[in-house]
């Protein structure tokens, strides 16, 4: 787990090595334990190292191969890159270092763009070409793995973050109104390729690219899912489709636990992280170690959840923590909640990832963690609500979207009233043939588009602010292809996540799987009042604020004066969405 960063200039121009020094010392926090730097002509690199996978000096990047002409930065781990050693030894590749980035450089000559799908993995890289100029950079399936760009004449920047990319200058840094559409609509999903920043770009998942040395762009999806039931599945007796899920969520956690340092567990006390330990338990995992987080109560609101993670670290035997933050030490890690943040995103649990990573950081690199099963296997409220639904975009816009396009219009400033962009988004995903009924059509939404820019983005952001790596086994995309083949009553049976509740009932106290659906609370961001609200009040009727003129002043104080009467469909703050994006802004500078 890392970060990188890089420019690259086409024809005959000279890559600026400063400016992608100052990207790359943005990055410090993903790679507190080492740093490279790369200049050939036109291209020129930085690399910020986590050190998880192969210890040793011969593993730093940028990573070069004389002999291949190819130097590489890469983010993220390659699960399955043993094996893949193997094939590349058995067609003469010899190898110098013992880790997974050399298997990608490698990989890339054996197999050429083709090497993305024999990965297992989160991950996203560079890859320069000495000998024909070509750049290409690629991200995972899912986008785990997050890479952001910015492009100008004759230039293009790249970054495992927005602020490294910022740190280069030369951006536009105004905000793109169908980008704010989306973040109003969407709780703060802006999907892929664009960013809340005109000048800014993402590359979307499983994507790559490839530049010519005269700037020419080749691009492509490189994988793609169905979500849709297989009549042969479904012919299958229960127990045994059950079974498989279970084969597979297995061999996903098995792989997620390749590293040389050892790996330990954020445990909520739901389903989903509780099923982790189980089977890393069942598997001989010894000395386990999880971490669970808890705040103080407000309005009437338990801030922790412990009581059901200590259930599951008491039955399997782990080396528990209970962290505890107080309320003042909240208000003071907002700040660099925010910081960390390279998009804004509104969901509460951000400040408790950041400083749950913060701790889990002073004793291991690596952690796996449980995001990605609500949107893989039905876990969310809206899904049942889509099974005869005769109106499906408008049912899921109605339990999704924070807001409707008439109410955008009265709360955003005149410059930024624009089309319904979530809604025709929405309408195109629908239509796209991506699943078969309504719920599989939802649930491939929320599985390719928003699980990477809300829980994936914001786990990745958190813990890597803190140097902390977050492996997800629910994104095993072999499991998650299983899943999209399953009849959807799998899925939706026992009020969501049905097949995972069948084995978990097995394998975890009763009391963690019967109980209701929790998140990680943080009820002082939910019901905004003292001082929170007066953070917010300060920075929404700041100078800045006034001038941006992202949102009308009438719009404004109606959410300031009763913060708690506007809520979302999905229990979140209006109040904190329009005033995060400011606090956003403010901390990039901007």
């Amino acid at each position: 787990m890392c970060g990188f960063a890089g420019e690259a200039r086409f024809g005959s121009a000279t890559a600026d090595i400063g400016v992608v020094a100052r990207m790359g010392e943005v990055l410090q926090p993903r790679g507190p334990d080492a740093s490279g730097a790369f200049q050939h002509g036109g291209i020129a690199l930085a690399h910020r190292r986590l050190r998880i996978i192969d210890l040793s000096e011969t593993a730093q990047q940028p990573m070069t191969d004389p002999g291949l002409g190819l130097t590489v930065v890469f983010n993220g781990c390659i699960y399955n890159y043993r094996a893949l050693r193997r094939e590349l030894e058995a067609l003469d590749y010899r190898f110098f270092s013992d880790g997974d980035t050399e298997v990608v450089l490698k990989s890339f000559h054996a197999w050429g763009r083709d090497c993305v799908n024999r990965f297992h993995g989160m991950f996203a890289f560079a890859i320069f070409e000495r000998d024909s100029g070509r750049l290409t950079l690629a991200r995972d399936r899912f986008g785990i793995k997050p890479l952001y760009l910015t492009e100008a004449t004759g230039r293009l920047r790249f970054a495992s973050s927005l602020p490294a990319l910022l740190a280069g200058g030369g951006i536009d840094t105004a905000v793109d109104p169908a980008a704010l559409h989306h973040y109003m609509s969407w709780h703060a999903v802006v999907p892929p390729p664009l960013t809340l920043l005109a000048g800014v770009r993402k590359l979307p998942p499983a994507t790559v690219a490839t530049w010519d040395a005269e700037g020419r762009c080749e691009t492509g999806r490189f994988w793609g899912l169905k979500v849709q039931a297989d009549p042969a599945l479904a012919a299958l007796p229960v127990d045994e489709r059950e079974r498989m899920v279970e084969d597979a969520l297995r061999t996903a956690v098995r792989r997620r636990m390749v590293a040389d340092v050892p790996v330990g567990v954020l445990l909520s006390g739901g389903v989903d992280s509780s099923l982790i330990v189980a089977l890393l338990a069942e598997a001989g995992q010894h000395d386990l170690r999880t971490f669970s987080i808890g705040f103080e109560a407000a309005g009437g609101e338990s801030g922790d959840e412990f009581v059901y993670s200590d259930l599951v670290a008491r039955r399997f035997g782990t080396r528990h923590a209970q962290i505890r933050i107080p309320t003042s030490e909240l208000m003071g890690a907002l700040p660099g909640t925010i910081a960390a943040m390279s998009e804004p995103m509104v969901s509460y649990d951000n400040v408790a990832f950041y400083l749950l990573s913060r701790e889990v950081s002073k004793h291991l690199k690596v952690v796996q963690s449980g995001q990605g099963a609500d949107e893989v296997f039905a876990g969310y409220h809206w899904y049942p609500k889509l099974t005869d639904s005769a109106d499906p975009t408008g049912d899921y816009a109605r339990a999704f979207f924070d807001r409707g396009h008439a109410e955008y219009l009265d709360t955003v400033g005149e410059a930024f009233a624009t089309d319904d962009h979530s809604r025709a988004f929405l309408e195109r995903e629908f239509a796209a043939g991506h699943g078969g009924s309504a719920v599989e059509k939802a649930l491939h939404l929320d599985t390719t588009v928003m699980l990477a820019d809300d829980p994936v983005k914001r786990v990745d952001n958190m813990t890597m602010a803190w140097g902390l790596e977050a492996r997800v086994p629910f994104l095993d995309h072999e499991l998650v292809e299983l899943a999209g083949r399953l009849p959807v009553e799998d899925k939706l049976g026992d009020g969501g996540k049905g097949v995972l509740k069948s084995i978990a009932r097995r394998l975890v106290p009763h009391e963690v799987v019967d109980r209701p659906k929790g998140y990680f609370p943080v009820p002082i961001l939910k019901y905004i009042d003292g001082p929170v609200l007066d953070m917010v009040r300060d920075t929404l009727g700041s100078r800045a604020a006034r001038e941006r003129g992202l949102f009308r002043p009438e719009a404004v104080a109606r959410l300031l004066q009763a913060p708690s009467e506007h809520i979302t469909p999905l229990r979140g703050s209006k109040l904190w969405q329009v005033a995060l994006l400011e606090f956003w802004l403010q901390a990039r500078g901007l």
